[in-house]
Parts: C-alpha cells; sequence; structure tokens
C-alpha cells in the first residue's frame, strides 16, 4: 500500500463512525498534492444530497480526529465537501449505484479517432465498463478509461 493510500484508508477509518451517526454515508477520500500544497479531502453524501451545514458539521468533527489520532505527519489542507453533480466513478460501489444512469467516459487512447463517450452505464466487471449509446453497447477496458463521470444534462 502507498503512503496516499495508506493516508486515505487511515482518515476514511476515523471518518466512518463521525458520518455513520450523522445518516451520512463516505463517498469518496483522497489525498492529493497540488502544487506544493497537499489537500485530505472526504467527500460524502446523504440521500437527498449533503448542505453546507452537514459539511461544517462533519469538517469540525473530522478535524478533532485527525487532530487526536495524527494518522498523516505531513501539513495538508483538509476539504469536506459533497462529490457534486458529475462526480467522478471511481470506485466499484460507485458504479454500482450509477448503473441505468447517463454518464461521460474520457479515454487515455483513442478508440476510431475517437476519446470521449457519452451513453448509459450498462454494467462493469473487474476489466470492462460497458456504457450504451443509441442502443449499441460499447465495453471499455477500465486500464484506458482516464475518467467516469455522470454526465450533466441540463
Amino acid at each position: 500500500m502507498s503512503k496516499k493510500e495508506n493516508y486515505e484508508a487511515k482518515a476514511e477509518e476515523l471518518l466512518a463512525p463521525i458520518v455513520e451517526k450523522l445518516g451520512i454515508e463516505i463517498y469518496d477520500v483522497e489525498y492529493v498534492k497540488e502544487g506544493s500544497d497537499f489537500y485530505l479531502r472526504a467527500f460524502i453524501d446523504k440521500e437527498g444530497g449533503v448542505n453546507i451545514n452537514d459539511c461544517e458539521t462533519v469538517s469540525r468533527a473530522f478535524s478533532d480526529a485527525l487532530d487526536e489520532a495524527d494518522p498523516i505527519p505531513d501539513a495538508y489542507v483538509l476539504e469536506v465537501s459533497s462529490p457534486g453533480l458529475g462526480r467522478t466513478l471511481k470506485k466499484d460501489r460507485h458504479l454500482q449505484k450509477s448503473i441505468g444512469q447517463d454518464v461521460e467516459v474520457k479515454l487515455f487512447k483513442a478508440i476510431d479517432k475517437q476519446k470521449d463517450f457519452a451513453g448509459v452505464l450498462k454494467s462493469f466487471d473487474e476489466k470492462t465498463i460497458t456504457i450504451t449509446d443509441n442502443n449499441k453497447d460499447i465495453a471499455f477496458e477500465r486500464s484506458n478509461i482516464a475518467i467516469i463521470r455522470l454526465a450533466l444534462d441540463f
């Protein structure tokens, strides 16, 4: 397990009992470096969506738990937010909840000179993700997917 994955796992472990008490779920936890700063980001969600008060409540309790346990020795900025409408589908649990929804897929390597696809998420397994576009199934190797996220329909 990398340092990044270790920090994310420890942070998620500290966050779990906090959100559980509030009826909120953890969508994702990420530890990233942007420029010269490190960020610990917790994305939370609940039925009907989270609001600013939910984020503030979780942030305060999570900050206290992180200060007490001190699982990350580096300096970092803590952010707690919603994953947003166009949320990235990183984990199998995200994909499972999104079956039947419109998604956008961006690839590392083009298929027939195309890197961007859109359609309805049909299925996935450990190696592929399949969407349906105009009644045609398109399967992508997971290793070739740069990002898959829910499509915004305005």
